[in-house]
């Protein structure tokens, strides 16, 4: 069983990065560096009008944990709702279709999977998740075959995390033999994952260095188009400082009049959109003026963070698994199919313990939940539960990564774990108590239920023990209390059902109906229509 209250969704909060030289040095393409604020409003008071009470009623979630998202992606002029498998295969047909290895697809399918839920949102402006472009991810739908299909199911919903949250598993075609720090390319971005490191696996691929020549005319007219400042003419470029990996990152244009300093990563870009990114492929080069041409020798594709596509195909073919080279390119990550990599410290109370990483803070919900259970079992006669476990997550993201569950859940309930939403937002909305009270009544119930009871009974009987209203009893529909897409739909299922609840009460009484918990239903109660 899985508890909560509903409230709203998250709304994504860019940050500004600072310029230090002229451009961006993150260039267009990275990370949105973004914080993702759960802004909601507490639901849980409802005054049904057509049955004259007010209460406060709190509802639950009952689909498992993980379940697939559904991502919104542009592509083209449309946008087209995916869920996450097949939009994974689609960014392996435009990302790696020409891997020789197997495992190296493996672990590109795991990485695009991280990538996209830790960049979900970052065009919300534009009313979608993700495009379809190399800005996020190249996906093409139409170019899936059976194999990239199969592999990329043979990692179903597999994800790296980082403390709590899916990754950010950025990649590159080919980082030349070093891979880039995040740090050079995104400094506001928090990473340590993304370290740089000598590759051994990338050299080993054929045409490692590229060579690039276009009129130095061109090249002064390219960036004047993206409105970077260059002297008249380009007579040389030197690189002004490099990265620890050894790149570019700020070049001094020399020229008539004084050298102009520009982010090297902006040059890059400038060229690439006037005359296309197979130009200057990297920031791995050195450049000589050849008469009127500007000569460019350079290694690597991209900006050289994380996996390197070249060394991971490599590594698959030379015998690595998934596992290795994910390993190998995101050290410091944790590879599984819920939310891992928290520090989670256990506080142990008499009947429950506290699962937090926060403990000096969250030590009241402890306290909170040995009273009421202590409560809940004197008022009804019922035995406390072994081994009940509360894990509190420091954040919503975390909450909703680790549990699969929509932002208008606040709770989870499975056997004896409660997974709560951050206390202090419960705290917030005047919800903490009640939330541990519902779900609480969740692990009692759930414990004693008999094989067979159907959820909308074992909902209902929570709702009617917290609130033992006497009122009609409209019905509830099975689907209705499972499903989680649509929460209007949910909290009319899940008041029905303690409607319904409240009804037998009334007609058979309570010591009856709580019997019937651990015997059975009889006969003549039917479920409702589905």
């Amino acid at each position: 069983m899985r508890g909560g209250t509903f409230w709203g969704g998250w709304v994504p909060i860019g940050l500004v990065g600072k310029k230090r030289v002229q451009g961006d040095p993150r260039g267009p393409g990275g990370p949105p560096h973004r914080q993702c604020k759960h802004y909601s409003t507490c639901k849980t008071n409802w005054h049904w009008a057509a049955w004259a009470f007010l209460a406060t009623i709190s509802f639950c979630s009952t689909l498992a944990a993980g379940a697939p998202a559904t991502l919104k992606v542009r592509i083209k002029s449309a946008t087209v709702e995916m869920p996450l498998e097949p939009y994974v295969a689609a960014v392996l047909a435009g990302e790696c279709s020409t891997f020789r290895s197997d495992e190296g697809i493996k672990a590109m399918a795991v990485a695009a999977r991280s990538y996209a839920l830790n960049l979900r949102g970052r065009h919300a402006a534009q009313g979608y998740d993700l495009c379809a472009t190399t800005h996020c991810q190249r996906v093409e739908p139409d170019a899936v075959t059976p194999r990239l299909t199969s592999l990329a199911a043979q990692t179903a919903g597999e994800m790296l995390w980082f403390e709590g949250k899916p990754a950010f598993a950025c990649y590159s075609r080919s980082c030349g033999g070093t891979t880039e720090d995040a740090r050079a390319v995104w400094p506001e971005l928090r990473a340590p994952f993304l370290r740089s490191r000598a590759d051994r696996y990338c050299p080993r691929q054929p045409a490692a260095e590229w060579h690039w020549s276009a009129p130095a005319a061109e090249i002064v007219a390219a960036l004047g188009r993206s409105q970077l400042r260059a002297p008249a003419e380009i007579t040389g470029i030197a690189i002004a400082q490099r990265t620890a990996s050894g790149r570019a990152q700020v070049l001094t244009l020399a020229g008539a009049g004084e050298p102009v300093r520009v982010s090297a990563s902006s040059f890059r870009f400038a060229i690439g959109r006037a005359l296309g990114f197979s130009t200057l492929r990297s920031d791995q080069w050195s450049a000589v003026r050849e008469g009127a041409q500007l000569s460019f020798v350079g290694r690597g594709e991209g900006h050289g963070v994380g996996m390197c596509q070249l060394g991971a195909d490599e590594m698959g073919v030379e015998g690595r698994t998934y596992r290795e080279i994910l390993a190998f390119y995101y050290s410091g990550t944790v590879l599984g199919l819920a939310a891992r990599g928290l520090a989670w410290h256990r506080v142990g109370g008499e009947t429950v313990a506290l699962m937090t990483t926060q403990p000096d803070r969250d030590g009241t919900v402890l306290a909170a939940a040995e009273r009421q259970v202590k409560e809940i079992a004197a008022q009804y006669a019922w035995t406390a539960p072994g081994g009940i476990e509360i894990r509190v997550y420091p954040d919503v993201e975390t909450f909703r990564n680790a549990t699969g569950e929509p932002g208008w859940v606040a709770a989870r309930t499975s056997a004896r774990r409660i997974h709560l939403q951050p206390a202090a937002v419960l705290r917030a909305r005047g919800a903490l108590d009640s939330t541990i009270h519902h779900e609480l009544l969740h692990v009692f119930v759930e414990a004693q239920a008999a094989p067979g009871i159907p959820v909308w009974f074992r909902e209902g009987l929570v709702g009617y023990l917290e609130h033992p209203v006497k009122v009609g009893a409209p019905d509830a529909p099975e689907n209705d209390v499972r499903q989680r897409e649509d929460a209007a739909r949910a909290r009319r299922a899940y008041a029905a059902a303690t409607q319904r609840v409240a009804v037998l009460v009334q007609r058979h009484g309570a010591p009856a109906v709580l019997a019937w918990l651990k015997s059975g239903l009889p006969a003549f109660v039917t479920e409702p229509r589905p």
